[in-house]
C-alpha cells in the first residue's frame, strides 16, 4: 500500500505505520486538529499547568501533579475510574508535550502541538494519541457504545478547550439546578 508522503502516521489505513506513533504498545491511536484564534505561547501555558485540564477534560476525575514531569490521573471510564501515572517526555515550550504512562491501569501515550496557523487562522493544537483499551476489542466497543471512549472523549475536549480559550467559557445544554417558575 503507497501512503501518501508527509502525512502523519495516524491517518494511514496500515495498522503497523500507526502503531509507530505508539510508545508503549498501545493498539489503538489517532489524531484531531483544531484552529483556536489565540497565541500558541498562551495556549501551551494553560496546557502545560495540567492542573487546568479538569477544566475542560469531562471525564477527569483528578490529576495530582507530582514533579515537573510527572502527574497522576484518574479518569472516568465505562465501567468507572482507572488511574495511572504520566511522564512527560518531550516539553518544547510554546510547542508540543509528550507524555506516555509509566505504570497503571491503562497503557497510553501521546503528544499535543501547538503550530502557528496561516494568518487570521490562530493556533493550529493538534492531539494524538494511543492507548491500549483495557479488556481489548470488548472494552473499546462498551466505551464506544457508552460514549467514554477516548478517541470520542478528546475530541469533544478539544472543541471545549477551544471554546474556553476563545470565549471564556464552555458552552453547555445542561441547566443548572434552578428553582421551577411559579
Amino acid at each position: 500500500m503507497s501512503e501518501v508522503r508527509g502525512a502523519p502516521s495516524y491517518v494511514s489505513k496500515d495498522k503497523d505505520l500507526q502503531k509507530s506513533e505508539a510508545q508503549n504498545g498501545e493498539s489503538t491511536v489517532w489524531g484531531h486538529t483544531v484552529s483556536i484564534m489565540r497565541p500558541r505561547e498562551e495556549l501551551y501555558a494553560y496546557w502545560r499547568d495540567f492542573a487546568n485540564l479538569a477544566t475542560f477534560m469531562q471525564n477527569i476525575v483528578s490529576i495530582e501533579v507530582l514533579d515537573q514531569t510527572r502527574s497522576h490521573w484518574t479518569v472516568r471510564g465505562p465501567n468507572g475510574e482507572y488511574q495511572w501515572t504520566a511522564l512527560v517526555t518531550e516539553d518544547r515550550p510554546g510547542e508540543v508535550i509528550a507524555w506516555k504512562a509509566e505504570d497503571g491501569d491503562v497503557k497510553n501515550s501521546g503528544r499535543i502541538e501547538f503550530r502557528d496557523g496561516p494568518p487570521g487562522h490562530g493556533t493550529y493544537v493538534r492531539a494524538i494519541l494511543a492507548y491500549q483499551p483495557p479488556m481489548g476489542a470488548i472494552g473499546k466497543l462498551i466505551a464506544t457504545l457508552t460514549q467514554k471512549e477516548p478517541q470520542i472523549q478528546s475530541n469533544r475536549d478539544l472543541r471545549r478547550f477551544k471554546q474556553l480559550m476563545e470565549t471564556g467559557e464552555i458552552a453547555t445544554t445542561t441547566q443548572p439546578n434552578r428553582e421551577p417558575y411559579s
